[in-house]
């Protein structure tokens, strides 16, 4: 949705709905559970462009001019809508023309964008699967190199209990794992799981928020020899 100021309050200029808006009203749905990212500007006819998925299992590619409002039948009112059958509980990251989405009870997806859109699968994914309701990538790096993206998991929302673990991708190609903090449990793990807790990568560290703490990664001290 589009908000704009006027003289009497906010109005609302533009929006986007599903087609199948319907259904997913009543069957608990809601598009909301995925928030937005915007892209910079792309190529092509559509240059101002944002990403969003909720519980319809599509990943919508949208244009931030002309949302599209609603278009019974079908989602032709959307830029682009790539299917995937799973919900989505948290925001994509972009990073370097790769878009980043870790979808629930799935595995961290990588979808390179071509002219501004997306492939209908992804290009590459990691190897660890996560459980309801998936993550929230966060990307460090140097510019456009040496990208690496950044997920926690956690628990699943009726689950126990369980302990925060962080993990590291290549974001060149997210198959190829770099760290997780249970590698050195004694060492590096981290507390009790919060959800949909997003890493925050500043000043060379990444800060995990965990049940009563503030978990903190960095480089190692050097040994000297």
């Amino acid at each position: 949705m589009k908000l704009g100021f006027t003289p009497n309050g906010l109005e609302v200029r533009d929006y986007f709905t599903p087609s199948n808006e319907a259904r997913l009203n009543d069957t608990d749905g809601d598009f909301g559970s995925g928030a937005p990212v915007l892209l910079p500007d792309q190529p092509g006819p559509h240059p101002h462009l944002l990403l969003a998925a909720g519980k319809a299992g599509i990943l919508y590619e949208l244009d931030r001019d002309n949302l599209g409002k609603f278009h019974k039948g079908d989602d032709s009112h959307a830029v682009q809508a790539v299917p995937t059958g799973i919900d989505s509980f948290g925001a994509p990251a972009y990073w370097n023309g790769h878009v980043y989405y870790f979808l629930s009870k799935d595995f961290l997806r990588d979808y390179p964008l071509q002219n501004g859109r997306l492939p209908k699968e992804p290009a590459a994914k990691s190897t660890t699967q996560f459980t309801d309701p998936g993550a929230t990538p966060a990307v460090s790096a140097n510019g456009a190199r040496n990208g690496i993206v950044w997920v926690l998991s956690s628990k699943t929302w009726d689950g126990p209990d369980r302990t925060a673990v962080l993990y590291a991708y290549d974001a060149e190609n997210v198959a190829c794992q770099l760290y997780n903090s249970n590698e050195e449990y004694a060492r590096d793990h981290a507390s009790r799981s919060l959800r949909f807790a997003i890493p925050t990568v500043a000043n060379g560290h990444v800060y995990v928020g965990a049940k009563y703490e503030v978990d903190v990664y960095g480089l190692l001290p050097t040994k000297k020899k």
